[in-house]
C-alpha cells in the first residue's frame, strides 16, 4: 500500500530501523477511516485522523489466529513492534494500533484509554474481515495504559455489551486494576511487577478477589478465569528496553529474566485460549 500522513511515515521508519526492509506481509494499514481521539483542550481544534496500524503475520496458508495490541500512554514505538515480531513467530498475525497518531498520553490516562478502548474495537472488525484471520480467535494484549484498556474491553455489562463482536481472550501487562471488578467475558491473563510504583499490583489483587478496601464487594462472579502473577522485585514496565529508569516520577526497570517468564506465560495462555497456530515462523 502507499504510505500517507506523517504517522504512517514515523511507523514505517520505526520498523525499518528494527527490522531493516520490511518484508510483504509486515506493512503499514490504515485499519479505520477515523482514530478515536482524546478531546482537545479549551481553544484547540481536534484533527481526524486515520487510525493506522503495523500489521505483521506469518507467512502461512489458511485462517490464523491473530492479536491486537495497544500501547502505554507514551504511544506506539519499538517495544510494541518488536512485541509484534515475536507474535508473528509464534504463528498469531499480530496488529499494532497507533491510537495516538504520534503524541502521547501520559498526562490524559483516562481519555488515552478511552480512545484505545475503541480503536481496539475497530481493530477486531479490521481483522475479522481479512481473509487470512480466524475471526473466532482473536485475542486483545496491552501494556500499561492499553492493558487498563483491555480490562475494559472485556469485562462484562461495560463496552463489550455495545459491541457486535467480540474478543477471544485478553491479555494485561502492568495495567491499574482499580476500576474492574473482575467480571470478565473471556480468559484474561494479568502479568504485573511487585514494586510497580505507577499502578500498583494491589489493585489487581483486590479485583482478583472481588475485594476493595479489604471489604468483600460480592460474591463468586459467572465471569471467566482470570489469571494473575506479580512478579517480586519487578517494576512497571519490566519487559520495555526502550523507557528511561524514571519516568514522571515512576521507577522503570528492565527485567530481562521477568521479561523471557512473562513472554512465556503469554505464548502458552494465547495458545492455550486461541488454540495452538497451525503454523509457525
Amino acid at each position: 500500500m502507499k504510505i500517507a500522513g506523517s504517522c504512517a511515515a514515523i511507523l514505517l521508519a520505526t520498523a525499518l530501523s528494527l527490522h531493516g526492509p520490511i518484508a510483504h506481509a509486515d506493512e503499514i494499514v490504515v485499519v479505520a477511516p477515523e482514530r478515536a481521539v482524546m478531546p482537545a483542550a479549551a481553544g484547540e481544534e481536534v484533527t481526524k485522523q486515520p487510525l493506522f496500524g503495523y500489521l505483521s503475520r506469518p507467512d502461512a496458508s489458511g485462517k490464523l489466529p491473530a492479536v491486537v495490541l495497544l500501547h502505554g500512554c507514551p504511544g506506539l514505538g519499538p517495544h510494541e513492534i518488536e512485541a509484534a515480531a515475536a507474535l508473528k513467530s509464534w504463528g498469531y498475525v499480530a496488529l499494532a494500533l497507533d491510537s495516538l497518531g504520534g503524541s502521547g498520553a501520559c498526562t490524559a490516562i483516562a481519555p488515552g484509554v478511552a480512545a484505545e478502548v475503541a480503536d481496539s474495537y475497530a481493530a477486531l472488525r479490521y481483522l475479522a474481515g481479512q481473509d487470512f484471520v480466524d475471526s473466532g480467535r482473536i485475542a486483545v494484549l496491552g501494556f500499561s495504559m492499553g492493558g487498563i484498556a483491555v480490562l475494559a474491553d472485556v469485562e462484562r455489562g461495560k463496552v463489550e455489551r455495545t459491541q457486535a463482536m467480540h474478543f477471544a481472550a485478553a491479555a494485561a501487562y502492568y495495567p491499574w486494576c482499580g476500576a474492574n471488578l473482575g467480571d470478565m467475558t473471556v480468559r484474561t491473563l494479568i502479568l504485573i511487577g511487585e514494586r510497580d510504583d505507577w499502578t500498583p499490583a494491589e489493585s489487581c489483587r483486590k479485583m482478583v478477589a472481588h475485594e476493595s478496601d479489604g471489604a468483600l464487594v460480592r460474591g463468586p462472579v459467572a465471569g471467566k478465569p482470570v489469571s494473575l502473577t506479580v512478579y517480586p522485585g519487578a517494576t512497571h514496565a519490566f519487559d520495555s528496553r526502550y523507557m528511561p529508569p524514571t519516568f514522571m516520577g515512576h521507577t522503570l526497570e528492565y527485567n530481562p529474566s521477568v521479561a523471557h517468564d512473562a513472554e512465556t506465560r503469554l505464548r502458552a495462555f494465547l495458545a492455550e485460549a486461541l488454540g495452538e497456530p497451525s503454523t509457525t515462523n
